[in-house]
């Protein structure tokens, strides 16, 4: 396999495919990853959504349909822990555009979020100001948008963003890293033809007992589960359901998108979807109507 490794939207990313990317191609997917971050990127001062954010107006995008219909389920199976309005909680937090990860009081996010927000299959339009972070499954919608690029490219590819993976053909072998040293993992995955995607507590953080999994309806940092990982065909599933599953309601909806998932809690006891093929090290990971990093 031929691999191309870069940094884009704040991460590493590695794409891997039977034969070396032609120039072309690197030029599409670099295009592709750039269009996505103008749109919805709220660490830059000229993207389209920090624009939202300053004044309102419309914000003309191909994925805004997908996401915001998926914020939609999210935010009633969470019962509201999951919010794109989130943006001003995590920068009260310190999580800001700049970066200054100095902590002020918690900020909910409006819960009728929905009520300040028109979308389209092409665009979301605010009549006021309205700051959106899309990181409970931006990122994987921008790892399926890449795998569209990469369609034309034969034989097996692998795209793997951070830690978001999403493979075509051949199986891979994916740990799933401990949330508390990377250097163990708690199980390993083979993935053929679809999507896993981690998060983590232990992944930008900050301050004391800080990170970037809040939840919405109090702008807290969640503190029962320290890590998640969910396979399902598609990126952006898999990433939603990853967010999701920090919260009561996220196996019932990995349960009704027919995502299997593995999850951790910070005291270290494990739960799994009943038909996750994941193979756990743990001793006892409960079964319940429940990033990876490959390896060698």
């Amino acid at each position: 396999m031929a691999g191309w490794r870069f940094e884009a939207i704040g991460t590493g990313w590695e794409i891997e495919t039977g034969a070396p990317l032609p120039d072309d191609v690197r030029a599409a997917v670099t295009a592709e990853i750039e269009r996505f971050d103008r749109a919805w990127s709220r660490f830059r001062d000229d993207s389209d959504v920090t624009r939202l954010g300053r004044s309102g107006g419309l914000l003309a995008s191909p994925d805004a349909a997908a996401m915001l219909d998926a914020y939609r389920e999210l935010d009633a199976a969470t019962a509201g822990a999951v919010n794109p309005l989130v943006a001003d909680s995590l920068a009260a937090l310190g999580y800001d555009a700049a970066y200054s990860l100095t902590a002020g009081d918690p900020r909910p996010a409006p819960a009728a979020w929905a009520d300040r927000l028109t979308w389209s299959e092409d665009a979301v339009a605010a009549a006021a100001p309205a700051l959106l972070d899309v990181g409970a499954l931006g990122k994987g919608r921008l790892v399926d948008r890449v795998m569209q690029v990469l369609s034309g490219m034969p034989g097996d590819v692998v795209v793997d963003a951070g830690g978001d993976i999403r493979v075509r053909g051949a199986a891979v072998r994916i740990a799933l890293e401990h949330p508390y040293d990377a250097r163990k993992a708690i199980g390993v995955v083979e993935l053929r033809d679809g999507a896993l995607c981690a998060s983590a507590v232990n992944r930008r953080a900050w301050g004391d007992g800080l990170h970037h999994v809040l939840d919405a309806r109090t702008g807290q940092p969640v503190r029962t589960w320290a890590a998640t990982w969910a396979l399902a065909p598609e990126a952006m599933t898999a990433d939603a359901i990853a967010t999701a599953l920090f919260f009561d309601g996220g196996p019932a909806l990995a349960e009704r998108w027919r995502t299997e998932w593995v999850r951790m809690t910070t005291d270290g006891r494990v739960q799994r979807s009943p038909g996750c093929p994941a193979e756990l090290f743990t001793a006892a990971a409960a079964a319940t109507g429940t990033g990876g990093d490959r390896t060698p």
